[in-house]
């Protein structure tokens, strides 16, 4: 082979190998969703009504929304929930609102009986997100509320 070639050769090789360096450094690490705008309401049964509770968050990823997942738990319960428990939870109804974005909203009826039996206090809604590529992100306090005696 020519020296000439031999040179031009390994020029390709440098200017690709250089090429594909660069797109894998220019590749935005993958962050996982993101659960913001989280908003829990508790409303006690009254006058034969049933109450509720109702958590509502915005879940966003760049690879849209497969679901949420969501419990609520009095504060003042020890251990908290971990995510690797999120998957036996009751999951949000989560609707699309944009390009990878999803409004989820997760409603829990209340009956009187229930509600007699619920710690009083401050309580904690924890929110475990999935994005359609399978990332995950555990948001161990996506929300609080008052659950009032």
């Amino acid at each position: 082979m020519s020296q000439r070639l031999a040179l031009s050769a390994l020029a390709a090789v440098a200017l690709l190998g250089g090429a594909g360096t660069y797109a894998f450094a220019g590749e935005a690490p993958r962050t996982g969703p993101k659960v913001t705008d989280g908003t829990a309401v508790y409303v006690a049964p009254s006058a034969g009504k049933t109450g509720s509770l109702t958590f509502t968050a915005r879940v966003s990823d760049d690879s849209g929304v497969r679901g949420l997942k969501v419990i609520a738990w009095p504060a003042s319960m020890s251990p908290a929930p971990t995510a690797k428990e999120m998957a036996d939870v009751d999951s949000a109804v989560c609707k699309a609102a944009g390009d990878g974005v999803a409004r989820c909203a997760y409603t829990l009826k209340v009956t009187r009986a229930e509600a007699a039996e619920l710690p009083k206090g401050t309580w904690r809604v924890t929110a475990l997100a999935t994005a359609n590529d399978g990332g995950t992100a555990f948001v161990p306090k996506a929300a609080e509320f008052t659950v009032n005696g």
